[in-house]
């Protein structure tokens, strides 16, 4: 098995999780959210991003508006919708504990024997 390839198994894991996280904050641009996630290591590209997100606008999380843009055409900023936030919440909750699952298999308190 590659480890690189691990890696960007786990990355993909929760990049929905991030990417909603992102958008709970207010109106985001997709360039915007594409520097956040790169610079905290989470490598991922428009043409993972972009279906990504369509994908969660489908599913009602999601809803955007455009914005004109004084250097170029309009942009599209995204919005979290209420059903999003719900379901962000659920996530937040999987993710406490999974990572709570997680340090307790990855940092026992007693040695198995």
């Amino acid at each position: 098995m590659d480890i690189e390839n691990a890696k960007v198994q786990m990355r993909k894991g929760i990049l929905e999780f991030c990417i909603l996280q992102i958008i709970s904050r207010g109106e985001v641009y997709a360039s915007n959210m594409l520097e956040e996630l790169t610079s905290a290591k989470i490598m991922v590209v428009e043409g993972t991003l972009y279906p990504l997100l369509t994908r969660l606008k489908n599913a009602g999380f999601l809803d955007y508006k455009w914005v004109e843009s004084s250097s170029g055409p309009p942009r599209k900023y995204y919005v979290l919708t209420e059903k999003g936030g719900e379901f962000l919440e659920e996530l937040h909750l999987t993710w406490d504990e999974l990572q709570g699952s997680v340090h307790q298999i990855t940092n026992p308190t007693t040695p198995n024997s």
